[in-house]
C-alpha cells in the first residue's frame, strides 16, 4: 500500500526483544574490537585495500544498504518520506559501538543482527516513528552480502588500477630489454637463446589476460542482494521489485533477475579470478629469484637502505618482494578452494558455507592487492645485468647452440644423424669439458656439411632468436588495444 497523509503507515510485526542466553562472550585482555594485529600490513598489504575492509569500512559498507533501502521504499511510497533522512542520518559507523556489535554477533549469529538493533535504537532517540522501519522488509543476508558488494567494488577498482599501473611498467621493461640476450632456462637447466624481453612479454601478455578477466567479473559480480528472508520480498507485498529496483539505483549496482542468497558463484569467480591472478603473480616472483641467485645474477630487486638485508650476514641481498609474493600464492589458492567448497549451501539459505566467507573473500582480496602492489613496485624499479646474461649464456661451453647446429645440420643430413651426430659431440664436450664448436668442427661429416662461416653465425645467440620479435610486437600491440578499449568504456 502506498503511504499518503491519508493512510497510516503499515506497522511491522511484532518481535519480541531477544534476551542472551548466558552472559557475554568476551576475549581476556581484549575489549576494542577497532583493531587487530596489523606489524605485517606495511609487508603483505596494500595500504589503499586494507582501509576497504576495516572494521569501521565493513561497518559502514552495511550501514549504507540500510540508507539506501530507506531513500529507495520511501521513493516507491512504502515508507513515510520523512522516515528516510531520518535513518539515514543514523547510518555512520562511528556512532556505532564496534566492541558491543562484535559481542553481540557472538550470540546472533551474524553481524547485521546486533547493527540494525543498535541503528533502530539510534534513529530512535529521535524520530520514533521513523525507527519502526528501519531494515524494513530486508533480511540479514541482504545488508552483510550488498555491504560486501559495496566493499568489492571499492577493492577490485583499486586492484584493476594496479594491474594497469603494473602492465606499464612491464611494457617498459619489454621495451628496454627487446633485445637483451639471456639463456632460457627449461627444466631449471640452460635450453637455449632467448630476449630479457620476450620473458617480460610473456609476463605482460598473462597480466594482459587478469586484467580482462577482472574486467569481466567485476561487470558480472558485483550486482546488488535483496530478496527479504527468503528470495520472495514476501514482506514488501507486491512492490517488491519496485523497492528492489530503486534500491539498486541507490546502490549505484545492477539488479540481478533473482536473489542469490544460496548461489554463491559469484563470489567464488571473484575469488577464483583473483587465485589466478595471484598464480601468475607468484610465476613472475619465482622468475625474479631465480635470476636473482648469485651462481646467476642477472636481475636483481632494488636496492636501498634496510631492504632485503641479514640480521647476521650483512653481504645479503635478500629478494625481499619475491618473498611476499610467493606467500601470497602460497596462501590464496587454499583460502580460493575454501570459497569453492562453500559454494555447496542447503536450499534457501546456507548454514557455515555461507559464514565460511566473511573472512576468506577479505583475506583473498587483501593478500592478492599487497602482492600486486609490491610487485608493481619493484618490477618498475628491477635491477637488469645485461652483461651478466650474456656472460651466462657461455657457461655451458656452447652447448646452449647444440639444437641450432643439429637444425643446420639436418638440411645437409637426414635429421636424426645430425641429432645422434651432436649428441655424441656434447657428451664428448661434457667429459672432456671443451668447447662444443671445438669438438664439432673435428667431425668430418660436420667439416663436410657447414663451413667455418656456417659454424660461426650458429654459434652466435643473436641469430637463433626465431621469431622473438615479432612475439614481442603481438603482445606489446595487444597490451595497447587493451588500454584503448578501457579508456573509451570510461568514456
Amino acid at each position: 500500500m502506498r503511504i499518503s497523509a491519508e493512510s497510516p503507515a503499515p506497522k511491522p510485526p511484532f518481535m519480541p526483544p531477544c534476551k542472551p542466553l548466558r552472559k557475554p562472550f568476551s576475549f581476556p585482555g581484549r575489549s576494542d574490537y577497532t583493531q587487530r594485529m596489523n606489524l605485517l600490513d606495511p609487508l603483505f598489504r596494500s595500504q589503499a585495500v586494507e582501509k576497504v575492509f576495516s572494521n569501521r569500512a565493513t561497518l559502514q559498507a552495511m550501514l549504507d544498504f540500510e540508507a539506501a533501502l530507506a531513500r529507495a521504499e520511501a521513493r516507491a511510497g512504502f515508507i513515510p518520506a520523512s522516515a528516510a533522512p531520518a535513518i539515514e542520518a543514523k547510518c555512520r559507523a562511528e556512532l556505532f559501538d564496534m566492541t558491543v556489535l562484535a559481542r553481540a554477533a557472538a550470540h546472533a549469529g551474524n553481524l547485521a543482527i546486533p547493527l540494525v538493533k543498535q541503528l533502530t535504537l539510534l534513529v530512535g532517540q529521535k524520530e520514533r516513528e521513523a525507527a519502526r522501519y528501519v531494515h524494513w522488509g530486508a533480511t540479514s543476508q541482504d545488508a552483510i552480502d550488498t555491504g560486501r558488494v559495496l566493499q568489492l567494488r571499492q577493492a577490485l577498482t583499486v586492484v584493476s588500477s594496479e594491474l594497469d599501473l603494473f602492465a606499464v611498467a612491464l611494457g617498459e621493461l619489454v621495451h628496454k630489454n627487446r633485445t637483451t640476450l639471456v639463456a632460457a632456462r627449461t627444466w631449471m637447466q640452460q635450453a637455449l637463446p632467448t630476449t630479457f624481453g620476450l620473458k617480460v612479454a610473456g609476463w605482460l601478455d598473462a597480466i594482459d589476460r587478469h586484467r580482462a578477466r577482472l574486467s569481466e567479473t567485476q561487470e558480472r559480480c558485483l550486482v546488488l542482494q535483496f530478496g527479504g528472508a527468503v528470495g520472495t520480498a514476501a514482506a514488501l507485498g507486491a512492490r517488491g521489485l519496485d523497492v528492489a529496483t530503486n534500491l539498486a539505483k541507490e546502490c549505484q549496482l545492477p539488479l540481478p533477475e533473482i536473489p542469490w542468497h544460496s548461489h554463491r558463484d559469484r563470489m567464488a569467480e571473484i575469488a577464483t579470478t583473483l587465485g589466478l591472478c595471484c598464480g601468475t603473480l607468484g610465476k613472475i616472483a619465482r622468475d625474479i629469484s631465480l635470476h636473482s641467485q648469485t651462481e646467476v645474477g642477472e636481475v636483481f630487486e632494488p636496492s636501498t637502505d634496510g631492504r632485503g638485508g641479514s640480521s647476521s650476514m650483512p653481504h645479503k641481498r635478500n629478494p625481499v618482494t619475491c618473498a611476499v609474493v610467493l606467500s601470497a600464492a602460497a596462501r590464496v589458492p587454499p583460502l580460493v578452494g575454501t570459497m569453492l567448497a562453500s559454494m555447496v549451501q542447503e536450499q534457501e539459505r546456507g548454514l557455515g558455507g555461507w559464514q565460511a566467507e566473511w573472512e576468506t573473500l577479505p583475506d583473498i582480496v587483501r593478500l592478492t592487492a599487497g602482492a600486486l602492489h609490491h610487485l608493481t613496485t619493484t618490477v618498475s624499479e628491477l635491477e637488469i645485468d645485461a652483461a651478466r646474461m650474456r656472460q651466462n649464456l657461455d657457461v655451458t661451453q656452447g652447448l646452449i647452440f647444440a639444437e641450432a647446429v643439429t637444425m643446420a645440420l639436418a638440411e645437409k643430413i637426414p635429421r636424426s644423424e645430425a641429432h645422434e651426430l651432436v649428441q655424441l659431440a656434447s657428451k664428448r664436450a661434457l667429459s672432456e669439458r671443451r668447447e662444443l664448436r671445438s669438438v664439432l668442427s673435428q667431425d668430418a661429416i660436420l667439416k663436410a656439411s657447414l663451413s667455418e662461416a656456417e659454424l660461426e653465425r650458429l654459434f652466435t645467440p643473436a641469430n637463433y632468436l626465431g621469431i622473438a620479435d615479432q612475439f614481442i610486437d603481438r603482445v606489446l600491440a595487444s597490451t595497447a588495444a587493451h588500454r584503448n578499449q578501457k579508456r573509451l568504456r570510461k568514456k
